[in-house]
């Protein structure tokens, strides 16, 4: 019975994990995420005006593959930050594979300046492949999205700054 029970132990997390891993909507909880973030608030400065999100920060590769995959919605007052160690090339950009919500992302470069922003269409294909890539065509070293329309409606847009005390030392902690 104990090698039963021990065997139970080991197995039912796998499973648990396969579950949640599974291709089917209908297995997602909703809202939930199965990949932990830390949070951090980011400062988004347009002129005058300064738009604060509390942004969950996305620094590992299975972080940033998560992003907000199967979010059913978002405040305004929430985002989530990509970090990189390193400049992201022109063409390094993001799909909306399984994202159910329409995002603006910005990207800004190693002092924080907005480079570019795009709007991103949730993507209803079946594969990733499907979906199209949103790239700056500027090098980055970091994105934030938010919900779509924000950026316009706050006058964040290029040239923007970003700024928050999550980067690194190498970037731009403060404005």
């Amino acid at each position: 019975m104990l090698r039963s029970m021990s065997t139970y132990r080991r197995v039912l997390p796998c499973l648990a994990f396969a579950i949640a891993c599974a291709d089917s909507d209908a297995d997602v909880v909703r809202g939930a995420s199965i990949v932990a973030f830390d949070t951090a608030t980011v400062h988004l400065s347009a002129g005058r005006d300064t738009l604060t999100i509390r942004a969950e920060v996305a620094r590992s590769p299975q972080q940033r593959t998560m992003g907000l995959m199967e979010r059913q919605s978002l405040s305004d007052s929430a985002g989530m930050l990509f970090i990189y160690e390193e400049d992201q090339p022109p063409d390094a950009g993001f799909w909306m594979y399984r994202t159910r919500i329409p995002l603006d992302i910005a990207f800004a470069d190693s002092v924080g300046r907005i480079v570019a922003v795009r709007r991103m269409e949730p993507c209803e294909a079946n594969l990733a492949a499907g979906c199209p890539t949103y790239t700056p065509d500027h090098a980055y070293r970091v994105a934030i999205e938010v919900n779509a329309g924000l950026l316009a409606r706050r006058g964040v847009g290029v040239g923007s700054r970003l700024w928050t005390a999550a980067l690194p030392a190498s970037l731009p902690a403060r404005r």
